[in-house]
């Protein structure tokens, strides 16, 4: 792919974030009365592969705009914004692959993550945005594609639940602009 040339811009129009339309990335979590005992309508974790880290995170400067996305193979991940601003998050399903093979069932090639995992770089057609406002935050489940958060605001706090050394040792990334010649917009 050529990188010199300016790349093209894919709008995107948010989604709302609600169990139903995000429940292919994972979950909304939103309030329950305190003494509801755990439920499917709990945030379903996978924390069982290292230590759990539970912290603020501060972000600055994360306009409505990606080319890279994410995924971690080996936690599921936490995110929800701090007094429930409003914010957004680009997604795109596992695509993780348990198999050495060199193209999986559809004839996309599989490639080998730094992390050691196989898996299938996301289609920009699977790239969607979520809205995600309100006190509610979100659970991505293991593997899912994501890129934020972002926001409108100048900085932003979230609480993030991840593993203490995802971003270390399990940090797969797809840049769609060197690969695919792709930004993101986000049209809000």
């Amino acid at each position: 792919m050529d990188t010199t040339k300016e790349p093209k811009v894919v709008t995107l129009k948010p989604i709302e974030a609600t169990p139903s339309t995000f429940k292919e990335y994972g979950q909304v979590i939103e309030a329950s009365p305190d003494g509801d005992e755990f439920g499917p309508h709990d945030a379903q974790l996978d924390l069982s592969h290292g230590i759990p880290r539970f912290y603020i995170m501060h972000l600055e400067n994360r306009p409505l705009k990606f080319s890279n996305i994410t995924h971690h193979a080996s936690v599921t991940q936490c995110l929800g914004s701090i007094g429930g601003h409003v914010w957004y998050l680009g997604v795109a399903k596992s695509s993780i692959v348990d198999s050495n093979a060199i193209k999986d069932d559809t004839g996309k090639k599989i490639v080998q993550s730094p992390s050691g995992h196989p898996y299938v770089p996301p289609a920009i057609e699977d790239v969607q945005v979520f809205k995600v406002a309100g006190s509610k935050f979100l659970k991505l489940n293991r593997g899912t594609w994501h890129a934020g958060p972002l926001f409108k605001a100048e900085t932003m706090d979230f609480y993030n639940l991840e593993l203490s050394n995802t971003n270390v040792i399990d940090h797969t990334r797809h840049n769609f602009k060197k690969a695919n010649g792709v930004l993101f917009l986000i049209d809000e």
